[in-house]
């Protein structure tokens, strides 16, 4: 251990700093929550990841859909610590196959369907500038590819977020963040369509929006997903950290 009073200093300065954006974010995720429960939404599924269910997680919002993993190549998850609970840790990036693959999927159900109405989604996440691709999903239900879709991803090699809402025809409207969240430290990401206006929110402040029909609907029977498509080569895997997925429908 270093006897120089400066280093130590600056040591428990970062230590102190570190922690208190930690605090902030979960305080960002708690009140998103809130809001969710008060403003005409419902909660459908909530995950903190800190209620482990034999290999998958339980969903907090009402225990019917259950997040379990899926992998290939030896992908697999860990978990680290966040606050007074845990986070799960993606493989990091592969640039050469075989690839480690695993996300977390859940059952398909009609409650996931928000149709026309207003939904709110969302994470938290830390991601580091070496630990970007050229797409990474987050969470996601349906596919662009025909069938409807809601997602939330981190894109490209400058690590900015963006929320995609896709019709039945596979039309995608994408609302594109205008910063990077790839910068080692947690952060809060949301996504929300109502009517005609969808946005990409991180730490609770709106960084990019845009504009979809009103009657764009998303109903499919595809499952919920987490982390990645799934573990197939073409799963958009995420690779950094991830912690506090929801679903809220108005």
């Amino acid at each position: 251990m270093s006897n120089d009073p400066k280093r130590r200093r600056r040591r428990t300065t970062a230590t102190i700093l570190a922690a208190t954006a930690v605090a902030a974010t979960v305080a960002v995720s708690s009140q998103l929550h809130a809001e969710a429960t008060t403003t005409g939404f419902a909660e459908v599924v909530r995950y903190t990841f800190d209620e482990p269910a034999g290999p998958g997680f339980l969903d907090l919002a009402g225990g019917d859909q259950p997040l379990k993993p899926v992998s290939s190549k030896g992908g697999a998850l860990t978990t680290i610590t966040r606050a007074d609970g845990t986070a799960l840790m993606f493989p990091p990036p592969c640039e050469q196959e075989p690839c480690p693959r695993v996300a977390l999927r859940a059952k398909s159900a009609a409650d996931l369907n928000p149709g026309r109405r207003p939904i709110r989604f969302g994470a938290t996440v830390l991601l580091a500038a070496d630990q970007t691709t050229k797409g990474e999903n987050v969470v996601q239900k349906g596919y662009s590819a025909g069938g409807s879709q809601y997602k939330l991803q981190i894109d490209g090699k400058a690590g900015k977020p963006s929320c995609a809402m896709v019709d039945a025809k596979g039309t995608v409207h994408i609302a594109r963040s205008s910063i990077t969240v790839a910068d080692n430290t947690w952060h809060t990401l949301e996504c929300r369509r109502k009517g005609t206006w969808l946005a990409i929110r991180i730490d609770g402040r709106r960084r990019g929006s845009a504009t979809i029909p009103a009657g764009l609907s998303v109903s499919n029977s595809i499952p919920l997903s987490v982390g990645g498509k799934g573990a197939f080569r073409d799963n958009d895997q995420f690779q950094g950290a991830l912690d506090d997925v929801w679903v809220a429908i108005a």
